[in-house]
């Protein structure tokens, strides 16, 4: 029994790493024509399929990209990165405000999603990152991040995925990541030590991104996988014997 797992832990490890990570979607909020402002945009995935929403009463527009040093997005001009503002007034609705992705993950397997994201000096510090499994109805914290500087971007968020199996082919897997409250149970702007938070301050995403790290395994992909490495192993086991 243990060596039959070990095979099974094998060939998908030799499956998934014969792989590199694939992007799956991607969002850059410039304008699907370019047109050199960065007031205008496009909530419209860059690179594959998917949904973005302004959730928890917030609301949205479109901004630089390129200003207070600047998101990772490469593009020189029509850097647009989406704007995110009208939070929670302070003390209330913890972890409900804030950007909401939905990406199908359906035909991949150890998911990753990551993002840039740009405070203002009275937006809240503290970011949660939570996913759905369920395409909404209910969310789980996974990571959480803050931004302690205000009219900042703090580029290359990250969260690993992969030891979630239920973020593995899933045509209902979506992200969030929405404002938390500081250790004290309240809301913490971004720049302590000249402001106050306010609902009128804003996040500004750019660069979000899902990707996978390999293709789930076909049936048949890892039977002869598993066939190969059960010869490789009887050989061994004929070389101990001899």
């Amino acid at each position: 029994m243990i060596l039959k797992h070990t095979l099974v832990a094998a060939a998908a490890a030799l499956l998934a790493g014969a792989a590199q990570a694939d992007v799956l979607t991607q969002w850059n909020f410039n304008s699907v024509t370019p047109d050199t402002s960065t007031s205008t945009g496009s909530t419209l995935p860059s690179f594959g399929a998917g949904s973005a929403a302004a959730v928890g009463g917030t609301t949205a527009g479109f901004a630089s990209g390129a200003s207070n040093g600047g998101s990772s997005d490469p593009v020189a001009v029509d850097d647009t990165g989406w704007g995110i503002t009208t939070f929670p007034t302070q003390g209330t609705a913890e972890k409900t405000a804030g950007a909401f992705f939905l990406v199908s993950t359906l035909g991949w397997q150890d998911v990753s999603i990551g993002y840039d994201l740009r405070h203002s000096n009275t937006s809240a510090a503290h970011e949660v990152v939570q996913i759905t499994l369920d395409g909404g109805l209910s969310f789980a914290d996974v990571a959480g991040f803050v931004g302690a500087a205000g009219d900042t971007w703090f580029n290359g968020r990250s969260v690993d995925l992969s030891s979630i199996a239920g973020a593995d082919n899933n045509p209902l897997f979506g992200f969030r990541v929405v404002s938390g409250f500081g250790p004290g149970g309240a809301y913490v702007q971004s720049n302590a030590a000249s402001s106050s938070y306010g609902s009128a301050g804003t996040w500004r995403f750019d660069m979000v991104t899902v990707s996978a790290l390999a293709p789930v395994p076909e049936p048949g992909a890892l039977a002869l996988a598993l066939a190969g490495l059960g010869v490789l192993g009887g050989r061994a086991a004929r070389r101990r014997a001899d």
